[in-house]
Formats: structure tokens, C-alpha cells, sequence
């Protein structure tokens, strides 16, 4: 199984594009993306072991250092509660006031992926923070990859932006991902950039999840039933 070629193993944001894919096996690059959306870094290596260990205190939302302010605005604006931490449909709002309205799917996909450690329902500063550097590095593949700028990409676009980010999904695979987009119409299924994000999480998601079972990097691994299906439920869930 093709895996993503320089990303850590606990990081969502696309590293850079410009080599081709690497095989499984081959030994993990060093994240050197540098694209800097709304003046947000992107998350590093270590960011998902050590924010499990510095928590905001509820009511004292903890912003990793050099966030820029419009992140922090977004993220107070729809904290009414003022208790450091965000539901789904708060992130929804939030993420409208700097992207676009997302499917509530995909942020149901969103939260599962930078979810809290202590509350898997809600997000908190640092979760935020990252996931928004996150969408504006997945921002710039989706624009790199619309060549005819016209807010869409199609299959054959779509599998070049996944290529470039390490996948080499097979043809199957990838008409079952857009086949969810298909309206019945009879015309060609196009993405918008919603659509291409929950499409490459999904793919990104359940690599990582592999990932973890096949730590040597062999491209197999023995799972359990339970192990499968804790893997891929939750992916399915967010997808329906």
C-alpha cells in the first residue's frame, strides 16, 4: 500500500507536492511544506504529543505562540460560552468566517481528526489553530490542481492532486471517493474545495490508521476484527 511521502505520522497538513510519490517502504521525509495561509504555521511533528500534555484550563483558551489574530478571532467569536473549547456546529461557524460554508460531514471528519484528546466532541485552541493552518495548506494543493480556475476539480484532477501528495490510488478507489458527488445528472462529477478536503482526509486518514499497524513502513499488516472495524467506522460515519 502506497503511503504519503513527507509527512509525520501524526500531521493532516500536505507536505511538499513537487516530487514524486515515494513507495511505502521507503524511509518518511521531513515535512518541508511552507505555504502560510492567513499568517498560520503549519503544525510540527511533535504537536499532537506535546498539546496532550499542556491543556487549556477551561475559560483560558492557550493559542500556540505566533498564531495570527484572525485565527483567534474566529475561534472566540463563536466560543460564547467562553470555556476554551468548540462543537461541530461552532466550528462550522468558525471556519465560514475564513474559508467557506463546509458540509457539516465534513466537519464531522474534521473533528474526528483533530479532536481533543479529553473530549472527543469538542476542539480547543491548539486543535484550532492547527486545523486551520492545515486548511490553507490543503487550500493551496486544491488551487495548484484547478488548473482551468474554475473552483472544481474533477477525477483526473483529483487523482493528480492525490499523486502529488504521496497516494497513488487506484482507479477503483477513486470513483468510489467522487461517486459520492455524483447528482444522478449524467454530467462530469466535479469537486469543490469542501468536497476535495473531505475526499483527502479520508484518503490521508486511514493511511495514518494503517500506518500505525505496519510501524516498519512494509506495506502490510495482520488486523484484528475490532482493530478494522475501530479504523474504518468512524470514516464511514463521517462520509454517509
Amino acid at each position: 500500500m502506497d503511503s504519503s511521502r513527507g509527512y509525520s505520522s501524526h500531521s493532516y497538513a500536505p507536505s511538499a507536492p513537487e516530487l514524486p510519490p515515494q513507495s511505502y517502504g521507503q524511509q518518511q521525509q521531513q515535512d518541508n511544506y511552507s505555504y502560510n495561509h492567513h499568517g498560520g504555521s503549519p503544525p510540527s511533528h511533535s504537536y499532537y504529543s506535546q498539546h496532550q500534555q499542556q491543556q487549556p484550563s477551561y475559560g483560558q483558551p492557550s493559542f500556540p505562540a505566533g498564531t495570527h489574530a484572525e485565527v483567534i478571532r474566529a475561534f472566540e467569536m463563536v466560543d460564547r460560552d467562553r470555556s476554551g473549547f468548540i462543537d461541530e456546529n461552532e466550528l462550522q461557524r468558525a471556519l465560514s468566517s475564513g474559508y467557506q460554508r463546509f458540509n457539516i460531514r465534513t466537519i464531522r471528519l474534521l473533528m474526528f481528526l483533530f479532536k481533543n484528546p479529553h473530549d472527543s466532541l469538542k476542539i480547543g485552541p491548539k486543535e484550532f489553530a492547527a486545523l486551520w493552518s492545515c486548511l490553507g495548506q490543503w487550500r493551496a494543493i486544491f488551487e495548484r490542481f484547478d488548473r482551468d480556475r474554475s473552483g472544481k476539480i474533477d477525477l483526473m484532477e483529483l487523482r493528480d492532486a492525490l499523486y502529488s501528495l504521496g497516494y497513488a490510488i487506484p482507479p477503483s478507489v477513486l470513483q468510489v471517493l467522487i461517486s459520492k458527488y455524483d447528482n444522478g445528472s449524467g454530467r462530469k462529477v466535479e469537486l469543490n474545495f469542501d468536497s476535495f478536503v473531505e475526499c483527502g482526509m479520508i484518503v490521508k486518514g486511514l493511511t495514518e490508521k494503517f500506518k500505525e499497524k505496519d510501524p516498519r513502513y512494509t506495506g502490510s499488516a495482520t488486523l484484528t476484527y475490532d482493530s478494522f472495524m475501530s479504523i474504518v467506522i468512524p470514516f464511514l460515519v463521517s462520509y454517509d
